[in-house]
This record gives C-alpha cells, structure tokens and sequence, in this order.
C-alpha cells in the first residue's frame, strides 16, 4: 500500500489549495478515504472524509464550508479542495486508508502566511 500527498505549499489568508493522494497496492474504490492534519503542537486531527463511491462525505466543523473532499476512482486518487484558507489551517495534512491496520501517506505541509 502506497499513498503520495502532493499539492501543499505556501498561500496567503483567503487563498486556496487543492491537495491530493495517489494510491496504490489496493483496491482503491472499495475503500473509504480520510484527510488528516496535523499543526505544530498539536494532535493529528480527521479533517474530511469521504465513502469508497464518493456518495457520502462528511467534514470537521473547522472546515465546513470551505473544503470539499471527492475522489477520482478511475485515477485512484483522492482529492481536498481548500478554499478560503485561514493561518489556523497551517498543518502537514496526511490521507489515510483505513485498511488493515491502517496506512498514511507521508504529508504535506500547508502554510498560510501573509
């Protein structure tokens, strides 16, 4: 099982971001997928996430409203659209398969800074 984030960088208060996860080494549309995050300090947080046929998503309330999770089955990737991002969104965001014992990807880091 592979997964590779890719898409963070650094963005201004009130830009935006889209992330995504290429998978590997399962079958990716049997499974559900998670975007976690975790800022300097803190706990690893569930950010969205989203059901193996994308019919059903749901968010932390920190986010609602500005990111939106979907998922491209034939391109084995899932996706998280930030929008309207806010310095407190500054964290390394890691997808996440909930397969087995559970598999991470390695991160990558988003900073929002003026």
């Amino acid at each position: 099982v592979q997964l590779v984030e890719s898409g963070g960088g650094l963005v201004q208060p009130g830009g935006s971001l889209r992330l995504a996860c290429a998978a590997s080494g399962f079958t990716f549309s049997s499974y559900a997928m998670t975007w976690y995050r975790q800022a300097p300090g803190k706990e690893r947080e569930l950010v969205a996430r989203i059901t193996s046929t994308g019919g059903y998503t749901n968010y932390a309330d920190s986010v609602k409203g500005r990111f939106t999770i979907s998922r491209d089955n034939a391109k084995n990737t899932v996706y998280l659209q930030m929008n309207s991002l806010k310095p407190e969104d500054t964290a390394v965001y890691y997808c996440r398969v909930g397969l087995g014992p559970g598999y991470w990807g390695q991160g990558t880091q988003v900073t929002v800074s003026s």
